[in-house]
């Protein structure tokens, strides 16, 4: 007979468990729904207006680029090659000074005597000890 309650028991408690479980897992499923839907009405719209700015940005990119960048570089690269054609060609120029900003002769400067080095002893050696 007891046997019998506790099994009765059992059943009660399972069916209840099973009863909730299901109703919660009717939640769950019923939130991924709602989720489903604010994906494909909220996020799409932004990555569809995300994409549509990259899209944008990269034009401007490329018209600054084309339009500002490359004749800017070009002009850059031809002044920097006309300064260097200029300072070949003056360098092999001769010079010519007045009298006044005529640069005096070279003259070397006389030779140093070479004086043989101390003794590491400050010149007075030590007789050997006996």
């Amino acid at each position: 007979m007891v046997l019998n309650t506790i099994r009765d028991l059992a059943i009660i408690f399972l069916a209840l468990e099973s009863i909730a479980t299901l109703t919660l897992l009717t939640i769950l499923i019923w939130q991924i729904w709602r989720l489903i839907k604010m994906v494909q009405t909220e996020v799409l719209p932004v990555l569809r207006d995300a994409q549509e700015t990259v899209a944008t940005v990269r034009g401007a990119t490329t018209f600054v680029s084309d339009n500002v960048v490359t004749p800017v570089v070009s002009t850059g690269s031809k002044l920097a090659g006309m300064q260097r054609t200029l300072q070949v060609l003056i360098a092999d120029l001769p010079l010519q000074r007045s009298s006044k900003t005529k640069a005096a002769p070279f003259v070397p400067p006389p030779p140093v005597p070479v004086t043989p080095p101390a003794s590491a002893g400050g010149g007075n050696p030590v007789p050997p000890a006996a």
